[in-house]
């Protein structure tokens, strides 16, 4: 197929989609500028082509080489329809570029009269001051100024101009066209700059580092003996992980294989895992609107995995597992996959397993019944943002749940749903449990009645 970037900039949406159906076809990639495809969408007024780009997991906010975001451009060009889709995702109405613009600078400067009130009246900040001193207000003319200094005003902005601040910081670059490997290469370790230790767990060496400018979260997977076979094993079943398609599923972006080192590299995520934001002190509040928004996040992205086949085996879902992007989406980490040759036989979260994966061998367990078990007692945490079992060990919760009935005890006072929810997602016998597709609806509903 020709250059997807060209096929977006002709608006080509058949193609757009074919092309996306490959799960491994990276839609966050950069082109040689960084314009990612959701920019030259938006650029380009391609709207039904930015609405499949949002469906598919693009990256709202990602920035190009000069900071614009997908926002600034289509303001900039007066896509009124995108501009209001993307405000509707969670797109940073306040971003600024390498000059210090927001989108409403741009509205402003090209007379997008329309799409500057749109902006305003959701939260854009007239009196942002650029690198240059300027607000918005001073890009308009006389006319336009004074309709959004009304407008603002009428909405309680302070007017007092807010100086420039440089947020470059964030790192909300695309990823570069070169960081897309083909499927049975690797990298070069020594192209990673590893500059800072983030944990050591069970499963490895986790960092936090740099590669091709992308910032980036490498795994060293702990071995005691890095074999032939497991350095072959290990190149077998990574491409299985690149799952760039889906806005819940967090891809591994390349791997390291290079005995007797093995690495897996994930996007960084600033607000860390799903266990970190409800049991940490990221300083995220997590209140019932945001947690069913996590849960209907994490249903979706269990959903898609569902319908791969095979399916990818060897994940436990968990909140350690689940990750939590800068506009609080939540994504389900495929670094946390557990490799074929990887701690055979060891169980390290018992906590949210169900009881049968620990009673029987794996092609015995319905795996899809499993997860939804898993799910629940996620669905507990975020009702509840208690660790489940926090006073036992972890080889006590999975003696206790497995061959004493242990289960989780629900606390007074949660919603009667939510509760009925999760009596249907634990039904002892896994045949009982629900699909994914059958609980988002539920999840959907109680999230707008909230």
């Amino acid at each position: 197929m020709d250059d997807i970037f060209s096929k977006v900039r002709e608006g080509s949406a058949f193609h757009v989609r074919v092309w996306l159906d490959n799960t491994e076809n990276d839609l966050n990639q950069g082109d040689d500028h960084r314009f990612s495809l959701l920019h030259w969408a938006a650029r380009e007024g391609g709207t039904n082509i930015v609405d499949m780009l949002i469906q598919r997991g693009a990256r709202i906010n990602a920035t190009n080489m000069g900071d614009d975001t997908a926002l600034h451009l289509a303001a900039s060009h007066g896509h009124r329809d995108i501009v209001l889709m993307l405000m509707h995702n969670k797109a940073n109405i306040n971003a600024i570029n390498e000059h210090g613009n927001t989108p409403l600078h741009y509205a402003c400067f090209w007379n997008q009269d329309l799409v500057a009130e749109d902006l305003v009246n959701n939260g854009a900040l007239v009196a942002m001051a650029n690198k240059f001193d300027e607000t918005p207000l001073d890009k308009a003319k006389l006319y336009l100024s004074k309709r959004l200094t009304e407008r603002a005003a009428s909405l309680g902005q302070d007017l007092q101009k807010i100086p420039f601040k440089d947020r470059s910081w964030l790192g909300y670059k695309t990823r570069s066209r070169d960081a897309l490997l083909s499927r049975h290469t690797g990298i070069n370790i020594d192209q990673l700059q590893l500059n800072g230790h983030m944990a050591t767990t069970h499963s490895g060496e986790v960092w936090r580092g740099l590669w091709q400018e992308n910032d980036i979260v490498a795994k060293v997977l702990s071995l005691r003996e890095c074999t032939v076979r497991n350095s072959r094993d290990f190149q077998e079943e990574f491409p299985r992980l690149r799952i760039f398609n889906h806005q819940n599923i967090l891809p591994v972006l390349a791997c390291c294989n290079q005995p007797p080192n093995l690495v897996v590299i994930s996007q960084f995520m600033p607000y860390g895992s799903l266990f970190n934001v409800l049991h940490g002190e990221t300083g995220i509040v997590v209140d019932q609107n945001q947690a069913l928004r996590f849960a209907i996040d994490i249903a979706r992205g269990m959903e898609f995995l569902h319908t791969l086949e095979p399916m990818i085996p060897n994940f436990v879902l968990t909140s350690k597992h689940v990750m939590i992007d800068e506009d609080l989406t939540a994504r389900i980490n495929m670094a946390d996959y557990s490799f074929s040759f990887h701690e055979k036989g060891k169980l390290y979260s018992p906590a949210w397993m169900a009881p049968e994966a620990m009673q029987k061998r794996p092609d015995e367990i319905n795996v899809r019944a499993s997860d939804m078990w898993s799910f629940a007692i996620l669905l507990f945490e975020l009702e509840t943002r208690e660790v489940p079992f926090a006073d036992l060990t972890s080889m006590e919760i999975g003696m206790k749940v497995a061959l004493e009935g242990l289960r989780i005890t629900i606390p007074p006072g949660i919603s009667t749903h939510i509760l009925r929810l999760l009596k249907i997602c634990m039904n002892e016998d896994p045949g009982k449990r629900p699909r994914f597709d059958m609980i988002i609806p539920i999840l959907e509903k109680m999230k707008h009645a909230s």
